[in-house]
């Protein structure tokens, strides 16, 4: 395949990195925030072992970031989300979600702090510029929001840090968990954060310059050749075991912090304001109808992920939907992620799934599935 015959034409963009991918074996992409990403090079079972193994390297150009600026940027960003960031120094990243009035979710992105009013917000796939620019016009604060020319790149794998090193000297090594830095690579200018989308030890690489991006693609590749690094994609395997959110599948507009488990990123008590307050706090002293849980699915290995909703039921009676599934190959199980109502999201609960070659039992569980405390990628 050549890089020029691919597409659906100029509507869906192509990331700074697209060439490269395509030569160096990317044979399927997805859509995402209205870009390609790359979702195929070869075997994904490969691909997962590459991760956990040694290190791959992922064009996530599709994280765009929301540039926000100006004398009102900090408030105006505590306005977006939930999560308390009066603490939030430079340098430092932060899990947020973003919500709306209702207390839905909109997006569960990377929040980066670049300078004392200069913020981007590093989105998952949903169209968080147009709520920003929405959301600024009738605040009454002074604020700038854009999309900068910033496209990242993941370097994931307990082979990361080496490579870090080789390209970037031993400085590197002092980039703590969910902070990050401004560096400059051979004249390619870059934001460099200890973050990423696989629960392993990684970096993203924010390209400031796409222009660049063939040569900041080449250059990571020949340093990390010695490491075993190979070109990758974000591996489903993985950050299901890590139980990772992926927006559209376990997360989405009518889903809302509580239902997920994640209380944590909700500070409702704060005085700070934020869209969904109000919402978020009944919802706190409702409680919630559903949860997200685990679940193990009994039967033969699953040939790849969902792509549909499975339905769950119990007795009969259909009680949620299995939102994530894969197959994991390290703990030789089906494993999924679950929105179910809250009577049958207790552990050890015997339920059936409803596979497209016909039900099956599974089992509730714990999740994440794997290294439950991040201490791979926090270490």
């Amino acid at each position: 395949m050549h890089a020029d015959d691919f597409g659906f034409g100029t509507q869906i963009r192509k990331s700074p990195y697209f060439d490269a991918t395509v030569r160096w074996g990317a044979k399927g992409f997805s859509v995402y925030n209205h870009m390609y990403i790359p979702r195929d090079f070869g075997d994904p079972e490969q691909n997962f072992w590459s991760l956990v193994n040694d290190a791959i390297l992922c064009d996530v150009a599709v994280e765009r970031q929301v540039e926000i600026t100006g004398p009102d940027a900090a408030k105006f960003v505590q306005m977006m989300t939930p999560r308390d960031l009066s603490k939030m120094a430079v340098g430092q990243c932060k899990y947020i979600l973003i919500t709306n009035a209702d207390g839905g979710i909109l997006n569960d992105p990377i929040l980066l702090r670049l300078a004392e009013n200069h913020f981007w917000i590093s989105l998952a796939d949903s169209d968080i510029l147009l709520w920003a620019q929405g959301l600024a016009v009738h605040s009454g604060m002074d604020v700038s929001i854009c999309e900068p020319d910033v496209s990242p790149l993941q370097l994931q794998g307990p082979k990361s840090g080496e490579i870090m090193r080789a390209l970037f000297g031993d400085d590197i090594m002092d980039l703590k968990y969910y902070w990050m830095r401004e560096v400059d690579l051979d004249g390619i200018p870059l934001i460099v954060s200890r973050t990423g989308w696989s629960s392993e030890l990684g970096y993203e690489l924010y390209l400031r310059d796409g222009s660049k991006g063939d040569a900041l693609w080449e250059r990571i590749m020949a340093t990390g050749m010695e490491f075993g690094l190979k070109p990758g994609h974000t591996s489903s395997i993985r950050r299901i075991e890590g139980g990772m959110l992926s927006y559209h599948a376990d997360a989405d507009i009518n889903t809302n912090p509580f239902e997920l488990g994640l209380d944590r990123l909700c500070n409702l008590d704060m005085e700070a304001d934020f869209v969904g307050k109000a919402a978020l706090k009944r919802i706190r002293e409702e409680g919630v109808t559903r949860k997200q849980i685990g679940l193990i699915i009994d039967g033969e290995p699953l040939k790849g992920p969902n792509t549909t909703f499975w339905p769950v039921s119990h007795g009969g009676e259909e009680v949620g939907k299995v939102t994530s599934a894969v197959y994991s190959p390290r703990l030789e199980k089906n494993i999924a992620l679950a929105m179910v109502s809250v009577d049958h999201a207790h552990l050890g609960m015997q339920l059936e799934v409803v596979l497209p070659a016909g039900p099956t039992t599974a089992t509730v569980v714990e999740r994440p599935f794997f290294d439950p405390k991040k201490s791979l990628a926090a270490a």
